[in-house]
């Protein structure tokens, strides 16, 4: 019986991924189309297409396609809508790289190509090691994560260099992206221990509680101190706002977000007064026009690329986003706008509301407080990061040099995302199979002969019938049984 229920349940598990099957093979189909579209308008700019630059396609296709497939011969039961959205955002961001000539001549790198198999590798691992309710396993040595963290930072502080106002690793690696991976497991860790007491605020005045709220502070000002001294102002306020979100979704109490709010109004209007790189970037912000050819010639450019792509764009390989500075990696968005139009941008933003919807719905169906926290620190850090990239190049905020998730080029920030996902994918994968098997034997002790509605099966009632006739024969063969009388019955006679 065991060989045959192995295929039918191969078979259900196939027919059940459907429509994440359908969707992800309509996001490989539109990918396709635009590299198609961007090596047809090679030759019109003097590029000589090559089969090698179908390798980026080859690469992406392939990643995502034998992930779907491990996880679905391997039960997985979690979320089906993440992968193709982070598939079409990937693929997104490999187009404006494509476009930009990240992967042609002489500036392709074999890190270049494999950086994005690389990290869906890895998202698959995460998933895969994690799933079935494994992810738990890193909620007790929360202390590490702390550690971890900070000694990153530390790390990048004493042997990094400065460049364009911020502290790199060698080879412009930034060490500190893992921060938002770590930072979330402690954070989640740490609330979901002490979720009672730091839910009890002091009355009548609210306040929140510090003995318990004390070693969560201290490892928070320590770390977005350095991260303060390496001018990292983008890493601190996602990481600032994070530990908002789970401080109140693990309390739910507000008092935290708000008290957050107006302690980062006086320590941004302190941080501005000391630091004249916020303060640059202010002005810039507010005025590009004041220096059009220095600090504001990046936004500017932008904007102008944004305005001259239209509604529709200027379509692959007709609008020149190579005048935008540091285009493939800050101003990625700005990119798109000007290809695509605003019905393109609007459409890639329409999937990062899907993907961080469906990340808050994975936290919102989570049986573990851990998982829970987990799940909302990785939705919140994907969706300031994100409001961080899109608002800076639109002018709608300043400008805080962080990488668009999935799409902007950079390594270390793709792979922590991808790692991100992966265990936001082991989590909604749910609880222990062994769990649930357990419950279903008490269930059947307690119930036995019963079927899915509660009814009692003919076979049970075919012995019970059987037993019933043997007591009343063996009943009529000894004579009458004479009623038994209650002590109670007893009492009353007697008196």
């Amino acid at each position: 019986m065991s060989r045959v229920a192995r295929p039918e349940s191969l078979a259900k598990r196939w027919a059940g991924r459907g429509p994440e099957r359908q969707l992800l093979f309509w996001v490989l189909v539109a990918m396709t189309l635009g590299f198609l579209m961007l090596l047809g308008a090679g030759p019109k700019e003097g590029y000589a297409v090559r089969w090698a630059d179908l390798v980026p396609l080859a690469g992406l296709a392939l990643s995502f396609g034998v992930a779907h497939l491990l996880l679905t011969l391997l039960g997985f039961r979690g979320d089906q809508v993440l992968l193709p959205v982070a598939a079409f955002l990937c693929g997104i961001g490999l187009l404006g790289q494509f476009r930009m000539g990240a992967f042609s001549g002489n500036q392709a790198s074999l890190l270049d190509v494999l950086i994005l198999p690389g990290g869906v590798a890895l998202m698959l691992c995460a998933t895969l090691l994690l799933m079935n309710g494994r992810y738990r396993l890193l909620a007790p040595p929360l202390w590490f994560w702390a550690l971890l963290s900070v000694a990153l930072v530390a790390l990048l502080l004493v042997t990094g260099q400065r460049f364009r106002g911020g502290v790199y690793a060698a080879g412009y690696v930034t060490p500190t992206e893992p921060l938002k991976l770590t930072v979330v497991l402690f954070a989640a860790a740490f609330i979901a221990q002490h979720a009672k007491a730091l839910a009890q605020w002091s009355k009548p005045i609210p306040f929140p509680p510090l003995r318990p709220l004390w070693p969560l502070l201290a490892f928070a000002a320590v770390l977005l101190g350095l991260l303060l001294v390496q001018r990292d102002l983008g890493m601190a306020l996602i990481l600032s706002l994070t530990l908002l979100a789970l401080l109140a979704a693990g309390t739910g109490h507000l008092g935290y977000p708000i008290y957050g709010a107006l302690g980062a109004t006086l320590g941004g209007w302190a941080l501005l007064s000391v630091f004249s790189h916020g303060q640059r970037r202010v002005e810039t912000w507010l005025d590009p026009f004041q220096d059009p050819t220095g600090a504001g010639w990046q936004v500017l450019q932008g904007l102008s690329g944004m305005y001259a792509g239209g509604l529709w764009g200027e379509g692959f390989g007709q609008a020149r986003p190579q005048y935008t500075p540091i285009a493939e990696s800050d101003f990625i968005y700005a990119v798109i706008a000007e290809e695509l139009g605003f019905a393109g941008s609007a459409l890639v933003l329409v999937f990062f509301v899907l993907l961080i919807g469906r990340l808050y719905g994975i936290a919102a169906r989570a049986r573990s407080p851990f998982g829970a926290l987990v799940a909302t620190g990785i939705a919140t850090v994907l969706a300031v990061q994100t409001l961080l990239n899109v608002g800076g190049v639109t002018k709608s905020i300043p400008l805080t040099g962080i990488t668009l998730p999935f799409i902007s080029h950079g390594g270390s920030s793709l792979i922590t995302v991808f790692v991100g996902l992966g265990l936001a994918l082991a989590i909604s994968d749910g609880e222990p199979r062994a769990g649930r098997r357990q419950s279903g034997r008490k269930q059947s002790e307690r119930r036995p002969g019963t079927g899915r509605k509660g009814s009692v099966s003919r076979g049970s009632r075919s012995k019970e019938a059987a037993v019933n006739n043997r007591t009343s024969n063996r009943s009529t063969s000894r004579g009458p049984r004479q009623p038994a009388v209650r002590k109670s019955s007893d009492r009353r006679t007697r008196d």
